[in-house]
């Protein structure tokens, strides 16, 4: 299994039972995508489909968190998805995660529409011509909109999502009102919310936010998220969501 791991990656340690691959000096997972696997409502009998898996972290960390019945992971950078369909392979799940290479605006056409249960994304947070775009064509994918906007994740989730269907999204908090005003025009109305804060006092950065297919509206406010305590370290729910002893 060794062998699939390249000589400039990483194989790095979940914790939990399973493994990714990653560049050494390429984009890495961050605190948002472990977020949004914890955040996620998903039952054990769902099909999900997860929308620009990059190194395919959340869609590994959702089968340990919440073992739904099959995820289908698409990203359209071709390198990254090769690499995310290694990580599956090393933690043998081929059998419940399927990585595809396709651009998630062509998911309704080639996976169907109203097929899956839940859709589960990690978007790119800026807007293009809103800061410096990263030198490195790869990163600026990952962060920036270049390949697709906040709306057309939106309007591919809603087709593919069945009647009912959820969406559970991380994303910037700045970015609110873009994504409340954008779901509820593709009819996904915004049910639950919550805010991630780097610590007691200062402003939210990130947002998880889950919206439902033709749901009624009601939203509810959750809890806020504190990453740091006041010493600087870890509180006891990010560990408990990283699922460390503290």
């Amino acid at each position: 299994m060794e062998d699939l791991v390249r000589s400039d990656e990483t194989l790095d340690d979940l914790q939990n039972g399973y493994y990714i691959i990653q560049k050494k000096d390429g984009f890495r997972f961050g605190v948002d995508a472990v977020l949004l696997s914890d955040f996620a409502a998903l039952k054990r009998t769902d099909n999900v489909l997860e929308m620009g898996t990059g190194t395919g972290i959340i869609s590994i960390l959702l089968y340990a968190k919440k073992n739904p019945k099959s995820i289908v992971a698409v990203e359209i950078q071709e390198d990254m998805a090769e690499m995310a369909s290694r990580s599956v392979g090393y933690n043998k799940l081929e059998n419940y995660i399927t990585v595809l290479n396709m651009d998630l605006k062509d998911a309704p056409k080639k996976l169907g529409k109203g097929v899956f249960n839940a859709v589960v994304t990690n978007p790119p947070y800026m807007k293009l011509g809103c800061g410096i775009v990263n030198p490195s064509e790869k990163q600026a994918i990952s962060r920036f909109e270049v390949n697709c906007s906040l709306e057309d994740v939106l309007d591919s989730a809603y087709e593919v999502l069945m009647p009912g269907g959820k969406l559970f999204m991380v994303h910037r908090a700045d970015r609110l009102v873009d994504i409340i005003f954008y779901m509820r025009m593709r009819k996904i109305e915004p049910k639950r919310i919550r805010f991630v804060h780097s610590a007691i006092g200062k402003k939210p950065h990130l947002l998880l936010i889950e919206g439902m297919k033709g749901g009624k509206p009601e939203l509810k406010f959750m809890e806020p998220l504190y990453i740091y305590d006041d010493k600087g370290e870890y509180t006891q729910e990010i560990h408990d969501i990283y699922g460390r002893i503290k």
